[in-house]
Parts: structure tokens; sequence; C-alpha cells
């Protein structure tokens, strides 16, 4: 039987990927976190929780396991979190020896001189989890791309939603970022024996300033090369405060990320034990958006309410009579061609005339069988089954929109969700949403109405 590998911090945004990748290959894994209901799941996951300032617990959760992956870290704890990260490692070290584990995989932060307290935290980490002698391969990274990074979600939200800034010296700072992609390839492989223990300085083949790193955000996404001008009065705290307004990012993280800009993150001995080509930055962006894009349709209805990576979600559910259930499904297979199936014809007939305002030229169509990449509208069919369709649309100049219905044993579910575009995207999101909380109820109802009807004119012609 296949040893388990254990993820440490496995409900974070790295570990989180790296359980999904571990799991599509077949292998074992062991996700380990303080909140067993936060951890992945998976077909070859099992879920423990522990707290990696317990020895002893972790200890005995760690036995078999030859491999350990070490992401934990305690910044968003805010405070002395060099202290806490340093109590962990050392818990960590000792569990590991302890337990018998062979190899302990760790990902650190790139960076080199005088550190910001964060990076030197970061380093510090991986020498101490060295200190019992269990062989460590510490991959140091700069920014990663991909959604859910904390690094990546700042850079989002300030290169879309300010068209024009006025930023501090560290702008100019050069950054080395990776792809989420070839990130998670170089942990997988850092478990091999051929990749000898010690540091390996990992990034992806381009090295630029923030402010180039922003402007090909701009450019990828679509948008109008961005206006920055560089003071030299904002102080890092400053910075943080100006971050927090404008960004959702949690500002203890933030903080302490913007502490290190002003350092310079890139690959001054790159590594030769990997076999792997990193894709260039425009590319890893561009695999982000698309990829995220994916994951939206498949599961839209996950989504909580409000905003995450750059998507806003609303939701709203409804009950439907058992009887009418048939109906419902009937009706998913009516969508286009006629506003009316919205709900509210007339709400829908405004949305059209104001986004002809900003260019949108949005027509109806119904196609021949609702089907997967069948054209609804100015819909696209994303996802389909008996129960549930997902339409999606980049057509809107506001961003790429979802529209979701779900039929399940509590009701109709309809969710929305638009990943806004620039300045004006999230304006618009912010302008419609009371509006939204009323008419997405209205929208449901209806839908449930034209469900018992249509349930009732099945019954009858059975019956007939």
């Amino acid at each position: 039987m296949t040893a388990p590998v254990a993820v440490i911090g496995a409900s974070g945004y790295v570990g989180r990927g790296l359980v999904r990748a571990l799991d599509a290959d077949g292998q074992p894994v062991l996700a380990l976190g303080r909140n067993a209901s936060t951890l992945p799941k998976g077909e070859h996951v099992r879920a423990e929780s522990v707290d990696v300032a317990d020895t002893a617990a972790l200890t005995e959760v760690l036995r078999g396991v030859n491999t350990a992956y070490y992401l934990a870290h305690a910044m968003a704890g805010g405070g002395d979190f060099a202290d806490r990260d340093r109590r962990m490692a050392r818990s960590f070290a000792e569990a590991a020896a302890a337990a018998g584990v062979r190899r302990i995989v760790y990902l650190g932060g790139l960076g080199a001189g005088k550190l910001s307290k964060h990076l030197e935290s970061r380093q510090e980490v991986g020498r101490l989890l060295a200190e019992t002698g269990v062989e460590v391969v510490e991959l140091r990274a700069a920014v990663i791309i991909g959604a859910g990074s904390i690094s990546f979600e700042m850079l989002r939200y300030l290169t879309e939603r300010l068209p024009a800034m006025v930023c501090p010296r560290w702008v100019g700072t050069r950054v080395q970022p990776i792809a989420e992609a070839d990130l998670m390839a170089y942990l997988r492989a850092a478990a091999e024996e051929s990749v000898p223990a010690g540091v390996h300085e990992i990034g992806g083949p381009d090295v630029l300033t923030y402010e180039e790193l922003m402007q090909l955000y701009a450019s990828v996404r679509g948008l109008p090369r961005r206006r920055i001008v560089r003071v030299p009065l904002l102080s890092p705290g400053l910075s943080a405060h100006w971050v927090g307004v404008v960004t959702p990012v949690d500002r203890t993280v933030s903080r302490s990320l913007i502490d290190s800009l002003t350092t310079d993150v890139v690959v001054t001995e790159p590594t030769t034990a990997f076999d792997i080509d990193p894709v260039p930055v425009a590319a890893a962006i561009q695999s982000t958006m698309d990829n995220q894009r994916e994951r939206i349709a498949e599961r839209v209805f996950d989504f909580e309410n409000g905003l995450l990576d750059g998507v806003f979600a609303l939701s709203t559910k409804v009950p439907v009579e058992p009887g009418d259930a048939s109906g419902a499904r009937l009706d998913l297979r009516k969508c286009g061609g006629s506003l009316r199936w919205y709900g509210w014809a007339w709400a829908w007939w405004l949305r059209i005339v104001l986004g002809r305002l900003f260019g949108e030229r949005l027509s109806l169509h119904r196609p021949a069988k609702v089907e997967r990449g069948a054209r609804v509208d100015w819909w696209t069919v994303a996802e389909f089954s008996d129960h549930h369709i997902v339409l999606m649309t980049d057509k809107w100049f506001c961003g790429e929109a979802w529209l979701g219905y779900r039929i399940g044993a509590s009701g109709l579910e309809q969710v929305g969700a638009l990943r806004s575009r620039g300045l004006l995207g999230w304006v618009y999101w912010r302008a419609v949403y009371p509006i939204h909380l009323v008419v997405f109820r209205v929208m449901a109802r209806k839908q449930v109405t034209r469900a018992h009807a249509l349930a009732r004119e099945a019954a009858a012609r059975q019956s007939g």
C-alpha cells in the first residue's frame, strides 16, 4: 500500500491546490489543518484536524508518512506572527523526526540581503525545519499567479479598480512571478529522491517591476493602460491603509506583504534539479483567468453571497412543490427567445437598453436544442443536466456573467455571478446589487409559477 503524503496547511491557497493535484494523480493524501471542515476533500484524501503546535498529537498523526509538505504560516493572525511561525516550525520538525518522516517539502520566499519581517520569517522557518535531521527541500518563490493567491488578488483588485493611481517607490521593485500550475509541478517533483535536499530558488522566465506587472495584467485583461505616478512619500503603513481601502484583501496580511515590497524577489541562483519549463507571466495570467472561468461554471452553486477572488455572487432559493419539480425541469429546456423566461421581462429590457449605452448589442435566440455549448440569447450554455442549467456570457460591458438554476429537494436555487472588468464593472455591480436583491427573488418565483403550469399541462396530457 502506498504511504500517504501529508500536507500541513491544506486549507490554505497553496495547500488546497496541492491536495487537488496529488489527488488527481491518485496519490493518497493526508490533509491536515486546525479545522477539519475547511480541509479539501477528494477520492484519495483523508482529512484530519490537528494543531501544528501540539507536537505529541502531530507525531501520532504523521506516523506512516514518508513525505510531508509544510505549508502552514501564522501571518494572518497578526501580531508577532514570526514568533508563532517559529514555534510551529520547531514543533513540526520534532514531530516529523519522531514519526519517522523522511522528507519535508517547504515553500518559502525569495529575497536576499536586508529582508522584511515576513521574508525573514519565511526563510527562518526553512532553517528550523532542518534542525532535527529530517531532509528538507525548501522551494523559494515570489508572487504566485493564480486565482486565490493573496498577491495575485491584490494585483487584480488594484489594477481593475484604479485606472490611475499614485504609488510609492516600491512599484519599481523587481519580482519574478511563477504560475500556479508551475508551482504545483515543482512541489510534486520535490518529493522525488532525484531532487537533493537544500534550498531551490524557483520562478517564471520573466523578471518585472510591480508597475510592469500591473500594466501586463491590464493588457491581458483588455483594460486601458494604467496611469501610475510614483511618489516617495507613501510609507508601508500608508500603503497598507490605501490597499485596505481599495481591495477586500485582509488588512493584516496585506500589511505584512507590503512591508516586503521594497525587496527584490528574484531568482539569483537558479536550480538545476527540476525538469520544468515555466510559462511566461502573460500566459500565466491568461491561464488563470481562463481556468477560473471554467471553475465558476462548474461550481457556481457552491458560491456564497458576496465577493471572492474577483467574482461577485448572489443567490436565492424558493420552495417548489414536489409535484411541480417535473415542470421546473421542463422549463429549463424552454430558455431562450423571450425575455419572459427570465421572470421580469421589463427589467431585462431595461438592462439591454443600458448595455447599448456602453456598446453592447444583445439579441434573443432560441436554440434548436438546449445543450452544453448552445447559444441561448446572449448566453452560452456552460453546464446542463436534467435538473440544472448554467448560462455564461462574455458579451457584457461590465465583465463575464453567469446565471444558474438548479432544482433540488429544497426547491429552486438561482445564482447570478459577475467577474467584473475594470472600474466600470465594479461600479455596475455595486449600483445594481440592491436591485438584484429584489429582482432575483421575483425571477425565481416566476420560474416556480411557470413550473406549476407546465407540470399541470403535462399531467393533463397524460390523463387525456
